[in-house]
């Protein structure tokens, strides 16, 4: 096996760092990285509508996920029909750990109001979403524009309605003053466990970035402070081993902004290593890549800014919405109108998501069910593949895989005795998105922008959920 070779002052410290168990730490990252996926459990209570072109694929659970899966060789996510339809998030099975925080110290019975501050691409915030209930809210933030759009696609796709995605710094959300009980930062960090499966990670690492990686951390944390209630939690993670970005940091946070560490309870057989302060995936010890978390408690008092939202982010939904409330099959979700679109959102929290819409820079609220014209609502794509359409409503179109592909490439489809108006294209049950049959031909209505451009045995892999 030839020998991984690491930037000099990186392997310098880890030797030190890891003292005996660094030849084996070495002689992982000359091996294949581990696939990993996670079901969607609102749309795939199991396995078996995953990657069925695939038959010699081989499922294990990942032991800290209930919906972490590996996956015994990396397949074409491309060419599933599932995936395109939010059946499962292709995530780097170490960062699921964020789920034994949210268990361990979390209500899930509460309503609760959840951060993602550093989201995309959006892994983190569709792991939150299966774990809270729907009655409880996620803001899901992006400060890169570019990748705030790609964040909106998934989580579009997983299909909920109680999410806010948003585009802003995370200073601008002093706004929200004591709003959340829960905030993730899974912050920008060196990338260090990153390292045997991105090249561009190690090319770009140093002494100095990776210092520098520490200060904007402090940063970061320092800024959306304010946000997080008294008694709130924030989960803190990197995917590196920089103690100076990990539990330095964690130990600063805890004296600086009076916080409590808070303890996991960790199966010893997993392998993830208990630092002083945090938990420690290192890539020869758990099935995964590297990385880092920690949890603290606010202990300061933190007044709460008023909830209260501009009567202008949200308007009263036309009254001939009342023809299309059956479309929707949850009655706690409420008809809105924001700009030109009929949105759906939880009705017991609608003030406070208008609200979050009045103080940040909205790229997408709530389901957004579709848009009227002539008195007509023309259904949008975002309700077609979300968890709360009404299948019953809607003719449904039963595809194929090499029909499901061809749809989702956007290329000529036809069959006869097709339902005249808007139909559900289904793969193995999971819509793909809408159809606009005529007397004789069918509009395909799948996005443009999301369709499949990859060409003969090609494959475009789904990403993990560390950038």
């Amino acid at each position: 096996m030839q020998r991984f070779l690491f930037p000099h002052e990186f392997e310098a410290r880890m030797r030190e760092q890891l003292a005996a168990a660094w030849p084996l730490f070495s002689a992982v990252h000359g091996e294949t990285s581990p696939v990993s996926i996670r079901l969607n459990p609102a749309k795939a209570k199991n396995t078996s509508i995953l990657l069925k072109q695939e038959t010699d694929i081989q499922f294990q659970p990942v032991p800290w996920s209930a919906q972490g899966y590996y996956l015994s060789s990396r397949p074409s996510f491309t060419l599933d029909p599932a995936f395109h339809a939010g059946a499962y998030y292709v995530q780097e099975a170490s960062s699921m750990l964020v789920e034994q925080a949210m268990r361990q110290h979390v209500n899930d019975q509460e309503a609760l109001r959840v951060l993602d501050l550093c989201a995309a691409p959006g892994g983190k915030s569709t792991h939150l979403l299966s774990l809270l209930n729907s009655e409880s809210i996620l803001v899901s933030n992006e400060v890169i524009r570019s990748r705030a759009s790609i964040l909106a696609e998934n989580i579009t796709k997983w299909g909920h309605a109680n999410v806010v995605v948003t585009n802003n710094d995370p200073e601008d959300f002093q706004k929200l003053t004591g709003f959340f009980d829960v905030m993730l930062v899974d912050a920008p960090c060196s990338g260090e466990g990153l390292f045997r499966k991105d090249a561009e990670a190690m090319r770009e690492w140093s002494t100095e970035n990776a210092h520098l990686c520490s200060v904007r951390q402090q940063r970061i944390v320092h800024d959306v402070w304010p946000a997080l209630k008294e008694d709130g939690l924030l989960i803190y993670c990197t995917c590196t081993y920089n103690p100076e970005e990990n539990d330095s940091n964690i130990e600063r946070f805890a004296a600086e902004l009076n916080a409590s560490i808070l303890p996991l309870t960790l199966d010893e057989r997993w392998g993830v290593q208990a630092l002083k302060h945090g938990y420690q995936c290192f890539p020869d010890k758990v099935k995964g890549e590297g990385f880092y978390i920690a949890v603290l408690r606010k202990n300061e008092a933190q007044s709460a800014a008023r909830v209260r939202a501009s009567k202008t982010v949200f308007t009263k939904a036309p009254k001939a919405i009342d023809r299309y409330r059956d479309w929707v099959q949850d009655a706690a979700l409420h008809f809105t109108q924001f700009r030109d679109f009929v949105l759906v959102l939880p009705a017991a929290q609608e003030e406070a998501i208008a609200f979050i819409c009045s103080h940040l820079k909205i790229v997408s609220a709530g389901t957004t069910v579709g848009m009227f014209k002539h008195d007509k609502l023309i259904p949008d794509h975002a309700f077609a593949i979300s968890v709360h359409v009404n299948k019953e409503k809607f003719p449904a179109v039963p595809l194929n895989h090499d029909e499901a592909i061809t749809y989702l490439r956007k290329d000529p489809f036809w069959r006869e005795g097709l339902v005249k108006g808007y139909s559900l294209m289904t793969y193995e049950d999971l819509p793909l998105g809408w159809a606009n049959v005529l007397d004789n031909r069918l509009n395909n209505l799948y996005p443009a922008e999301w369709r499949i451009r990859m060409t003969g045995s090609a494959s475009l892999h789904g990403h993990s959920n560390n950038p």
